[in-house]
């Protein structure tokens, strides 16, 4: 699952930034509304995590404006306001749900939980088509000539990542930064043997077949349908 988290307190968004990529979700964070609403546009995300008070226009703006251009995925509102009359504006600007700081992870991730099976009911065919490749989004699975392959979570999350992402080379500092976190100790080796292990899973016949390498870049998976 994507998550794009819009928090103006610098260490208040690498917490939750950190404890949602311990719970393996993939988290992007800005700011401001003008680069969430950059982000929007060009890359899916699963969940928008919005804070109320933000520079520019708050929350309830950017809430209302996505709404009026067409956004249709899950909006969480984060907000020290408490209030039944700040409660109601907020859903009136079109967020789904609505958590009060200061709050436990453990709500945080309930919440998220509640969300995604809302919006999985809503997008059942939310998936990315590879050639012979299948990958569910909703349920995490990747299927090759209908076939499940097992994949551990990290592993699904590169694969995801690659395919949200394709015909764009990723280098492997941004696959560090997306899958792992700002702050993990893991080497370029540790993205070289996920990639190797998926590649190997993938079609060990042919082990370059889906995930290219870009020299002097990164990786890429290539899909001259889009």
């Amino acid at each position: 699952m994507k998550i794009l988290l819009v928090e103006d307190d610098q260490r208040l968004a690498k917490l939750v930034a950190r404890m949602l990529q311990k719970e393996l979700y993939v988290v992007e964070w800005v700011d401001n509304g003008e680069d969430a609403y950059s982000y929007l546009d060009t890359e899916h995300f699963d969940l928008l995590i919005l804070d109320w008070m933000l520079p520019g226009k708050n929350g309830l703006e950017i809430s209302a404006k996505l709404r009026k251009d067409g956004y249709e995925g899950p909006i969480l509102m984060l907000t020290a306001r408490d209030g039944v009359d700040d409660l109601v504006k907020g859903l009136d600007s079109g967020v789904d749900d609505y958590l009060v700081k200061p709050f436990e992870f453990k709500e945080l991730f309930a919440r998220i939980r509640a969300l995604s099976r809302r919006s999985s009911r809503k997008f059942e065919h939310d998936c990315i088509q590879l050639e012979d490749l299948e990958i569910d989004l909703n349920q995490h699975l990747l299927k090759k000539d209908g076939n499940q392959l097992p994949l551990t979570p990290r592993e699904f999350q590169v694969i995801e990542l690659l395919a949200r992402n394709r015909n764009q080379a990723l280098s492997k500092e941004v696959i560090m930064e997306r899958v792992w976190g700002w702050d993990s100790d893991i080497s370029y080796n540790t993205v070289e043997t996920f990639i190797k292990l998926l590649r190997k899973k993938l079609d060990p016949s042919d082990m370059k077949r889906y995930i290219k390498t870009v020299r002097g870049v990164g990786y890429m998976i290539e899909d001259p349908h889009v």
